[in-house]
This record gives structure tokens, sequence and C-alpha cells, in this order.
């Protein structure tokens, strides 16, 4: 059987105060009940962004300012393949309201896995909570100043998403060191993950863990529980499906582009990294090369933003 393609624009609404906006589907549709981002099909002839324009005009009553890509997902049902083209609209003009009957809702991010939404928006849900900005800590023996560069990250560039890299320390060094990190991360509301074995998450109680790709390709399920993030870096369509597999909340792909570190390295360029995101079950970082400079070009091609060691780890002579 051949399954109907059915390409959908749909909206993650976002007010001012963080609040995201949710439609529930009328109980005579298809997955009629359910949770969704509002959004609807795309008419012949019409882009993603056409599309939602008028679909959130149509359903909402509001009109679109500025929208932002935030992540392309395929999902396969028994009778049909959806792709789904999200994007993350924060400045629209108008009073959103349910102009069909259908209730809306403004919900927090945290409590947005307590609703049912079809099994397709799963992604966004993962997308929506992430930001777009992922630091990477670089190895320094120095807790002091290693601290003191994280917090600059953490104050100055707001960051909120830190993966705890620190390969050269041996087991108590690391412990001593995620919990000091988790402390900061904690006072400046951002989350921390691991680069470490799953099991270390009984011995710090951070947010999650980032597996490296032999770590995730040694694994037939997920490590951990759901309430925790799970990381991965992937370097190819493999270790992607092996991450979809496990079930990842997001990974990294790299390398985008050569590095100062590594600046013969093959590189996977951004034609070859638009195709295997777009392939992608979770969102994806763009990693190597990566600055600031490139986030609207990185999201324009289906990531959920950067990922980087270098662009935020600076000293105060940068």
């Amino acid at each position: 059987m051949i399954k109907r393609r059915v390409h959908v624009a749909a909206a993650a609404v976002i007010r001012g105060d963080g609040r995201v906006l949710i439609a529930r589907r009328p109980a005579t549709v298809d997955q009629g009940g359910l949770w969704e981002f509002p959004g609807g099909k795309l008419a012949p002839y019409e882009t993603g962004l056409e599309a939602l324009k008028r679909e959130l005009s149509e359903e909402l009553g509001i009109q679109i300012v500025r929208a932002q890509p935030l992540i392309r997902v395929n999902h396969e049902y028994a009778d049909k393949h959806i792709l789904l083209d999200v994007w993350q609209v924060r400045e629209y003009d108008g009073d959103p309201y349910g102009r069909e009957g259908q209730p809306v809702r403004w919900v927090e991010v945290d409590d947005l896995p307590n609703y049912p939404f079809p099994a397709a928006n799963l992604p966004i849900l993962r997308a929506v909570a992430l930001p777009q900005e992922y630091l990477i800590t670089a190895e320094a023996a120095d807790d002091d100043a290693f601290l003191a560069r994280l917090e600059r990250a953490l104050k100055e560039d707001s960051i909120r998403l830190v993966q705890l890299r620190a390969k050269g320390l041996d087991d108590a060094a690391y412990q001593a060191r995620a919990e000091k990190t988790l402390a900061l991360c904690r006072e400046h509301g951002a989350k921390l993950l691991l680069n470490a074995d799953p099991e270390w998450l009984q011995r710090v109680d951070a947010d999650g863990i980032h597996l490296t790709s032999a770590r995730l390709m040694e694994l037939k399920h997920r490590p951990i529980p759901s309430d925790k993030w799970l990381g991965a870096s992937t370097h190819g369509d493999e270790q992607l499906a092996q991450a979809g597999l496990i079930d990842c909340d997001f990974v990294t792909l790299s390398p985008l582009a050569p590095t100062p570190s590594h600046p013969d390295a093959t590189t996977i360029g951004w034609h070859d990294f638009q195709q295997m995101v777009e392939t992608a079950a979770m969102p994806v970082f763009a990693l190597g090369g990566m600055t600031r400079h490139h986030a609207n070009q990185a999201r324009a091609v289906g990531a959920q933003g950067i990922a980087s060691i270098r662009d935020f780890w600076r000293n105060d002579s940068d």
C-alpha cells in the first residue's frame, strides 16, 4: 500500500511570559481530543510559511509579524506519511482565540508533557523546550578559572544548556567539578548534561547525560529516565538513526565546518547537513566551526541551533 503524503505547517506561538499556545483537536476528526500546535495542511503551491500565515489567521485570528524555522518532523502513521513544517512565532498582531470553536490554552513549557499530543508532535515538544545555543565546556585544570568562564557564559551570554566535558579529570575530580557546575547552572536557570556514562546520574543529580558517539552505538534502549535529558554526539546517518532508536531527546551533528583545531578535517557541509537533519527524529544542534553568526543559517536549514566550545568559552582577553 502506498501511503498518502500530508504536508502540514504548524506553529509554536510563544508569548512574552514564555507560555506556548496549544489547541485541542475536535472529537470528530482523526486523533480527536488530543492537543496540538496550531496549523494546517498546505494548499496547492503554498510554501510552509504562506500556509502558516493563512492558518493562524483562520484558526486564531492573528497575523504573523515574524516567524523563525523551528523543526521539520517526518512521521510515519499506519495510513500516511506526515511532514510537519514547524515555525516559532514570537511576534504577531492580535489576541489569539479559537475562531473555529476549538479550545486553546496558554501552557508553561515544562507542563507541555502533561498534555496528550499526537505522536508526530513529540519532537516539537523537545524543540520548544530547548534553547538555541548549547555550550560544551573546554578542558581546564583549575576549577576557579573554569567556573569563572562558565559564569560569564551563563550571565553575559544567557547560556541555558551546558554539557560538562572534562575527559582529562579522574572520577573524583570530575564529580567535584560536576557538583560545582551544577550549583552554578541552577543559580542561573540553566540545564546541565554530563558527558559521562549514564550511571553518573546516580552520583550527581544533573539534568541529563550527553552520550559520546561510541556509547551511543553500544546501547539498545534509552539508558536514563524520560524526565532527564538525553543528548548524543553524531557524525552521520547511521548514528542519527541509532539516536532515534534509543529515543534521544536531541543530538549534535558534526563536523559541519572546519575548526581552528582541525582545519583540514573532512566536514559535512551545509547541503549534506540539511539532508541529514531532514531525516532526524529529534532536534539537531550544528557543531564544528560554529559561532553565533551561524545561528540563523543553522536554523534556516532545520537545526535547533548551534553547539560550540570556542565561541561561548572566552576569557577576558578575547
